[in-house]
């Protein structure tokens, strides 16, 4: 507990500052028993209910040996009690006898923050003796075999109900969970017959703040045995030692809030008692004890026979929680395997193998999924567009794993209420989406009310509200939420997924490389006079591109060369190429000029492999003369190497690209000089990300520049950017 906004002892509480109300120092308690604060065996500082119950002033009590106020008998219990090893406070309660003859429970334990401090609460002693663990395993040793013979939590939550009622014999007992944000629901009641069922109803967070949940986990049990109590206040109210008020988060006495005394009241309730449900060390819920028909104080006996059914209750409820979740991961983890398998079936495409399963659907509860992958979609359940905006926005967040049941503040005008979305990389994505589901919340009274009071004037005091009838709030534009666990589901298949897809590019790359390469030929044409060497290079990582070069002898004669890049990568690229190559050939057979041929081809693209756009460099070399005809569909122009060492480049307009040709191409003519050379290239060889084309082609002329150098590999690698995405291919024919 921390103070650092807690209110100033002389700050009015209400409801609009109690969430900063100190309860653990309320400098009171209650006047069912007697607290003395001791420091060295001496009280300094006591409850005023000394009067009542030990027949002896405050006055006479403070500065007092312990063993003057309770008689040496009684101290040296309490003292023998307070020496043993471990916590005291796993001991409590010791049985003590004062001077009178009375038999009082002496309850013992150090505040926070002040262990040279002992606090020694006394009540009258009732119930079975000596309390020990024997005894109070007796009380619930059926109420365990309850709990353990239930197979759901709802059998755990009517079990622990039942039996809390029958030990503490309270009018209503209920079992209340909280969700995420400390609102709460009455999961299971036993009642008195004529009392209304508060089974199902919901509370608002606000009605338990903060500070005192933070209680509930250190302290598992808190009884008022009358709600109508006066206040026994501390003398002297702050403690001599510590010079502050003393901490009571550990004291069974402790005064509660009168904005709590407040609330209970407005219920009707004239005594309450609390037991604590925790799940790894935090508040998970409580058994909350109701008594209408006046005070009610069980016996501490019976008391700590429910604290014990309460933590074995939570022992139990967490171990029930564990079990249904491995039943449903069980579950979960075969119909994951069926969506591995399918995604690992390449003879369908990603999209279509993970849809044709049900369990797509059913793992995730969803109304609908779209799954996106390599360049297809597929979707059940679901319009066309509907999830084209969800997709958008999903990819956008850049996380792996988004999931709303709020869908609506991110996608305004999508019909869904709730999605979530594997991201996949480069726009691929599997989307989950659920529609609106009208949720009717049943309140315990209006939550809201606290503000209708403040709408009715100054006048009216902020005070707990007081009708507790049952209000049903409709809450709209929400999904069912996503769980924990449909998340890790969601993240494990992304997994899954992202292996698929790499697997199938691996299959695909080396489909589309095996193609290429047999698209490429095999052996290069042999021509008097002349050499010819040619390279193609993948990108980085074995990426296969759309280039391809091709070279053969004509009818005629002459010596076709021809360098061509596709656009695209990978297995359609690949495809494309070879029909392209295949088809460029059967042209120049027939035909007589370049410009013909790629006329010829250009129409053909159009007509059989419509969308496909590729780039041409197409030469025609007379191997007598050197004469070259050349055509160039939207290709980087031929590099013409000189006899004397020079190269430099022939500029022409050229053409638009094969598949958007405009007519018959222009031709254009270049000489090839005796020890001159032509080079025919693709843009992969010249392109650097960041860097101008021009300062590409300047590089790719000085490398060819000088003496003429036989080692093709080296010049491309001279000139090529080492991490490029894009392949490149370079042709060289020199004349002798």
């Amino acid at each position: 507990m921390t103070d650092d906004l807690a209110l100033a002892a002389d700050v009015p509480v209400d409801l609009d500052n109690c969430a900063r109300e100190p309860i653990h120092v309320p400098g009171s308690v209650q006047p069912r028993g007697v607290l003395l604060a001791l420091h060295d065996g001496a009280v300094v500082q006591a409850s005023a209910t000394t009067v009542e119950l030990l027949g002896r002033p405050v006055a006479d009590v403070l500065g007092r040996r312990l063993e003057e106020v309770v008689g040496a008998n009684a101290a040296a219990v309490v003292a023998a009690h307070v020496q043993l090893p471990g916590d005291v406070r796993d001991r409590n309660p010791v049985l003590v006898h004062l001077p009178d003859g009375g038999a009082w429970d002496a309850i013992v334990h150090h505040p926070p923050g002040a262990e040279q401090l002992l606090v020694l609460e006394l009540e009258p002693a009732e119930g079975p003796r000596p309390l020990a663990y024997a005894n109070t395993f007796q009380l619930v040793r059926g109420s365990l075999g309850e709990l353990n013979r239930a197979r759901s939590l709802e059998e755990l939550y009517d079990v622990a109900a039942r039996e809390v009622r029958d030990l503490t014999g309270f009018d209503r007992v209920m079992v209340y969970r909280f969700d995420a944000d400390y609102n709460g629901e009455v999961v299971a009641e036993a009642k008195r017959a004529d009392l209304n069922a508060f089974h199902g109803l919901h509370y608002p967070a606000t009605d338990i703040p903060a500070q005192a949940r933070a209680l509930y986990e250190l302290n598992w049990i808190r009884l008022i045995s009358d709600i109508g109590y006066t206040p026994s206040p501390l003398v002297p109210q702050l403690n001599p030692v510590t010079g502050a008020s003393l901490d009571l988060t550990y004291a069974t006495l402790r005064s509660v809030s009168p904005i709590h005394v407040e609330y209970l009241q407005n219920m009707g309730v004239t005594a309450s008692m609390s037991i604590s449900l925790l799940k790894d060390g935090r508040l998970w819920g409580l058994i909350a004890c109701h008594h209408y028909s006046g005070p009610h104080a069980p016996s501490y006996g019976a008391r700590a026979a429910a604290e014990f059914l309460g933590s074995v209750l939570s022992l139990r409820l967490i171990a029930q929680v564990e079990e249904d979740r491995i039943t449903a991961a069980r579950r979960v983890a075969h119909d994951l395997a069926g969506l591995v398998a399918a995604s690992r079936d390449e003879d369908l495409p990603l999209t279509e193998a993970l849809v044709q399963q049900p369990a797509l659907l059913s793992v995730m509860e969803a109304d609908g999924v779209v799954v996106r992958a390599q360049g297809r979609t597929a979707r059940v359940g679901i319009e066309p567009d509907d999830a084209e905006a969800v997709l958008r926005w999903a990819a956008g967040t850049g996380e792996e794993i988004v999931a709303t049941d709020s869908l609506g503040t991110a996608v305004p005008d999508s019909p869904y209420a709730g999605a979530l979305v594997v991201n996949l990389a480069d726009g691929d994505a599997i989307a989950w989406l659920r529609r609106e589901v009208a949720t009717a919340v049943d309140w315990g009274g209006d939550p809201h009310n606290k503000a209708i009071a403040r709408l009715e004037g100054d006048e009216v005091r902020l005070s707990p509200r007081k009708s507790f009838e049952r209000w049903r709030e409709v809450v709209r534009g929400s999904s069912l939420p996503w769980t924990e666990d449909q998340v890790d589901t969601a993240t494990l298949l992304r997994r899954h997924a992202v292996e698929a897809l790499y697997l199938r590019g691996l299959a695909d790359s080396r489909a589309a490389e095996i193609l290429h390469r047999s698209s490429l030929p095999t052996s290069l044409p042999r021509a008097a006079g002349w050499s010819i060497d040619a390279r193609y290079a993948p990108g980085d990582g074995g990426r296969v591109g759309g280039d391809w070069y091709d070279a053969l002898c004509l009818p005629d004669g002459r010596l076709a060369i021809a360098v061509g890049d596709v656009a695209g990568h990978g297995m359609p690229a690949a495809s494309v190429m070879g029909q392209m190559r295949n088809g460029l050939r059967a042209l120049l057979v027939r035909e007589s000029s370049a410009a013909a041929a790629t006329l010829g081809l250009d129409t053909l693209a159009k007509r059989t492999m419509a969308g496909e756009m590729a780039t041409l460099l197409l030469a025609v070399v007379d191997t007598v003369t050197g004469r070259v005809e050349y055509v160039r569909a939207g290709h980087l122009p031929p590099l013409l190497l000189g006899a004397d060492g020079s190269a430099s480049w022939h500029t022409d307009p050229g053409t638009l690209p094969i598949g958007y040709g405009r007519g018959e191409p222009a031709t254009e003519v270049v000489e090839i000089p005796h020890g001159g050379g032509i080079v025919l290239f693709t843009d992969g060889l010249v392109e650097r990300r960041g860097q101008p084309l021009p300062e590409g082609l300047e590089r790719l002329r000085h490398a060819f520049s000088g003496p003429a150098a036989e080692d093709l590999d080296a010049l491309i690698t001279a000139v090529r950017d080492p991490h490029s995405d894009d392949d490149a291919t370079a042709v060289v024919l020199r004349r002798s």
